[in-house]
């Protein structure tokens, strides 16, 4: 199989580097197998990066306490620990810089961002590092600032070889190629020998097109003039590259020169354009963009992790940077001509993302030295939310198990997109999440602004409307965080039962309300009725011309949501990443605008995750990486027969488990196999349990429940596996979230199934959107037969119920028969299709806990139609071990949806009539109660049933 990264390099003279360090990199091998193996040439490094790697593992911890007895400061034990790694990074590479005779096998240190605007400053950093590394090939980075420049001239001439960074505009690049040469005639004069002074000239991309983009999407806002906006869009995702290539005319023309040839000929080095910052930004954009378009010889392109693996991948090896170079490069040209023509100032652009660039370094090393500093008096583990698990019989298999994911390398082959780690198809195509942490904190200034707008324009209230991974993490932080003075209160509707709409409308003052209309796909039932029938009430209440200033949307890049969200101008639109299905988009947009809205500092929640995410890394061995542990833990046992993965959570974090639920519950249930996520159930005596169950006992330390406490510890005394995650804050919650997305992954490995399809539910969607069809065109759902009536209920079964079942005369004794189908090993699913709410809880979680205590098994309850979007793929393609409740009522009040034939009542109907119809295709065991109009009586008269079938 062709390898890119050695290709061209062997074909076309680039050389590819790696942007990216840390201690695990080194000590587990990957580096040495990325140059021996890969072909890597070179590595880069920056302080945002040795923020994460210090700040993100274990790795340092021995010797930070070694350096702490020191007495050093937090500066000079971040030197010393990243210096190391720069030192051993340049060990490795130190064949590669004497094969190429000093051309590539460089490792890049970077010096102090603070010091960025200070010449003297720099020269004498730069001096110092240079001399504390001692290797001859570290390259030392400089950024190209004004004050840098004449810093990097000076360097130069003292044989110090440099990395010019932050450079982005052709301006700023000529000046550092002028100041190289002349920074070389200086040391030819001194004696020095040229051959060993090396240069690269970092020239950043993507950040280019991510800013130039931003501002030609409000000029396009702007204008509804036909060739003006065809000419913006012809400029959307055309710039950075077109900027490139300029620079690299300008690098031809300086070597043509009679001055540089005079150099060459005393044995200099050219100094070569590094492509800097070639991840692409934009979700639109394929992953290799600025790799496949910047390939040309004599030129260095460095990638982070992500950008990386998917140029080994999926990347275009051709010399897409020279080839028909007169022609590409007067359309180069031309593009910033136009660029220009249409008011945008390629010199602002540059200047503001130079500002800018300096200021994102300076904050991640402000973040650094506060790591080192922490780790001076705790270790990063106290950090963490740490795990422990007492496994009993279990741990032999846990143990076996870990150390077949580090001898095969399966975490690397994680991160890596290695798709036989599942079923060997689309997987890789889906492990966008891996990555956002550090996507979202570089677009850590939205969290504010959208805030402050929504504080600025007077709402007083948010709601989601979305369903499944559009909505679940919006409701646990909702839960969590509650109402933060001076925030919009955050509402979530996820239910298209009409009481449940009612009683959100009732709650809001619609003048004042800001709605967030989530759906990944664009296109899923719910958000869009629930977004035609609120902006008919907005429209109604401040004018149809207005009402899109009271919306936002969450969706992929070109859905229909988006469409319609461009069309009704909406106040926002926030994208989501088409590489992240809905259930793993709890740290995208979909999970943190709302987030942000609530009021929570969605930039030091994500900076807290980001300890989570590096501590679950391609380089952390399997036993010490936290979200791989549980993710073992838990797939081990499910093919043991302890499928059933009981979530216990502290009271201030107890709606985590609404989120695991899905998470779990659509990732692994299908082909027969799968995780049955317990959630909400309350813990009972050990008696109460069979041998199915793992739990796992997320506890707030700060709000822990002593009656949780003593009842975990009798499970774990009667011999139950029990795992135990201590979650110092509640604002470490996105921990959690990436902790379990990891381990979900791991358990789908280990079960064998594709974690991130969900081939079941659209059976049920399919079913739904056929019945309400029928409903539009003769006006009316089709006739359901019950087995039975009994008063104002209706009992429906099964195709095999009836005979199951015994031919029940009445309500109680069709309630007994269908329990009496219950066995050891089953679970019991509660699937409710009426309003969320307290009184209805309290019958429903009786209920539940009645069946567990008299059946010993394990019960789920799941509103409908929200579970549909999160158990529902585990009820139908799982393992054939449920037996269903289904709960259906007669609605008090139907509410109209605006622009459709059928109403919330109706599409609520054929949502439950759909669900269970694919039920019963499945052959699974389920009964359907019929409640009337008085849901509250009719639901104790179902739970009295249930309590005396019991007894």
């Amino acid at each position: 199989m062709p390898n890119p990264i050695r290709e061209v390099h062997d074909k076309y003279q680039q050389s590819i580097w790696y942007d990216n360090i840390r201690r695990g990199l080194i000590t587990s091998g990957e580096l040495q197998r990325m140059v021996t193996e890969d072909g890597l040439m070179g590595l880069t490094s920056n302080p945002a990066i040795f923020q994460k790697a210090l700040a993100g593992s274990t790795d340092y911890d021995d010797e930070a306490r070694a350096l702490i007895k020191e007495k050093l400061d937090a500066m000079s034990i971040y030197e010393r620990l990243a210096g190391k790694d720069i030192q051993d990074a340049a060990d490795i590479l130190r064949p590669v810089y004497d094969q190429t005779k000093m051309r590539d096998g460089y490792a890049s240190f970077e010096v102090s961002p603070y010091k960025a605007h200070d010449t003297r400053a720099t020269i004498e950093e730069a001096r110092r590092l240079h001399a504390a590394l001692n290797r001859p090939n570290v390259l030392i980075k400089v950024p190209a600032t004004p004050e840098g420049i004449p810093a990097i001239q000076q360097l130069i001439s003292e044989g110090i070889s440099v990395n010019v960074t932050l450079l982005f505009s052709v301006e700023a690049y000529e000046q550092v190629a002028w100041a190289y040469i002349a920074g070389l005639e200086a040391a030819l004069k001194a004696g020095k020998e040229l051959a060993r002074i090396a240069s690269v000239a970092s020239f950043f991309i993507s950040r280019i097109d991510t800013l130039v983009d931003e501002r030609l999407e409000k000029l396009l806002d702007q204008t509804r003039d036909n060739d003006r906006r065809a000419k913006l869009k012809s400029l959307v995702g055309k710039i950075a590259i077109a900027n490139a290539k300029i620079a690299y005319e300008k690098y031809l023309d300086i070597i043509a020169t009679d001055r540089w040839k005079a150099l060459a000929a005393k044995g200099a080095q050219t100094q070569r354009l590094l492509w800097a910052s070639t991840s692409t930004k934009n979700p639109k954009y394929p992953r290799t963009l600025y790799v496949d378009e910047l390939i040309g010889p004599d030129t260095v392109n460095t990638v982070p992790e992500e950008t990386y693996h998917a140029f080994k991948q999926e990347g275009v090896v051709r010399p897409r940077l020279t080839e028909n170079w007169a022609e590409n490069l007067e359309s180069a040209k031309e593009k910033l001509r136009t660029l220009a023509e249409v008011g945008i100032s390629m010199k602002e652009v540059t200047d503001t993302l130079l500002d800018e660039a300096v200021k994102k370094f300076c904050d991640p090393f402000d973040q650094l030295l506060a790591a080192v500093e922490r780790k001076r008096q705790v270790t990063l583990g106290q950090e963490l939310a740490k795990l422990t698990a007492e496994l009993g019989e279990y741990a032999p298999a846990i143990k076996a198990a870990l150390e077949d994911w580090r001898a095969s390398g399966k975490v690397r082959r994680l991160w890596a997109g290695d798709t036989s780690l599942w079923s060997g198809k689309d997987e890789n195509q889906w492990l966008g999440w891996l990555h956002i942490v550090d996507m979202q904190q570089e677009q850590a200034a939205q969290f504010k602004n959208v805030l402050d707008d929504a504080k600025a324009a007077g709402f007083k209230h948010a709601v989601v409307l979305g369903m499944g991974g559009s909505s679940l993490c919006p409701e646990v932080m909702r839960e969590t965080f509650g109402v933060i003075p001076g925030c919009p209160e955050l509402h979530v509707l996820d239910s298209t039962v009409p009481a449940q709409v009612k009683t959100l409308e009732k709650k809001l003052d619609i003048a004042r309300t800001l709605f967030i209309v989530s759906s990944k796909s664009g296109s899923t039932t719910e958000p869009n009725v629930f977004k035609q029938y609120f902006f008919d009430k907005v429209s109604k209440t401040i004018g149809a011309d207005k009402a899109g200033t009271h919306f936002a949307a969450i969706t992929d890049p070109g859905t229909k949501m988006h469409q319609i969200a461009k069309n009704d101008r909406f106040r926002h639109i926030f994208f989501g990443v088409p590489s992240i299905g809905g259930r793993f988009s709890a740290l995208s947009n979909f999970g943190m605008i709302p987030s942000a809205i609530l009021g929570v500092n969605v930039p030091d929640f994500l900076s807290r995750t980001e300890l989570m995410v590096q501590s679950c890394s391609s380089c952390v061995p399997p036993e010490l990486n936290p979200g791989v542990v549980l993710g073992v833990i838990m797939g081990t046992l499910a093919k043991a027969g302890r499928d059933k993965v009981t979530v216990i959570a502290s009271p201030g974090i107890g709606s985590l488990g609404l989120w695991l639920e899905q998470l779990m519950a659509e990732s692994t249930g299908k082909e027969g196999k799968g995780l049955i996520p317990i959630a909400g159930e309350k813990l009972g005596a050990p008696s109460a349990y069979g041998k199915d169950r793992l739990f796992v006992y997320v506890r707030l330390e700060n709000g822990a429940s002593p009656e949780q406490d003593a009842a975990m510890q009798a499970l774990e005394k009667a011999g139950q596996p029990v795992v135990r995650i201590a979650l110092a804050d509640r604002m470490d919650l996105g921990q959690e979230f990436f902790r379990w997305e990891i381990a979900t992954a791991v358990a789908g490995s280990i079960l064998g199934i594709n974690a991130f399809n969900q081939p079941d539910v659209e059976a049920a969607k399919v079913a739904a959107r056929r019945l309400t069809g029928q409903y539009e065109e003769t006006g009316k759902l089709p006739p359901e037969s019950p087995i039975l009536k009994d008063g104002s209920i209706s009992i429906f079964a099964d195709a095999g119920g009836p005979p199951a079942l015994g031919n029940p005369k009445s309500l109680d004794e069709a309630v007994k028969a269908h329990l009496g189908r219950i066995k050891p090993g089953d679970y019991f699913a509660i699937c409710a299709y009426i309003e969320m709410n307290g009184e209805h809880d309290v019958e429903l979680q009786t209920l539940r806990l009645c069946v567990r205590d008299k059946k010993q098994v394990a019960t789920t309850l799941g509103y409908g139609p929200r579970f549909l979007h999160s158990t529902g793929q585990l009820h139908k393609g799982g393992p054939n071990t449920g037996v269903f409740l289904q709960i259906t009522s007669d609605d008090a009040e139907d509410l109209p949806i605006p622009d459709q034939k059928y109403t919330f009542g109706v599409l609520k109907r054929a949502q439950a009539q759909g669900d269970m119809e694919v039920l019963c295709e499945r052959k699974r065991r389920v009964l359907r109660v019929h409640l009337g109009a008085d849901v509250k009586s009719d639901l104790k008269r179902l739970r009295e049933a249930i309590q005396k079938a019991l007894a």
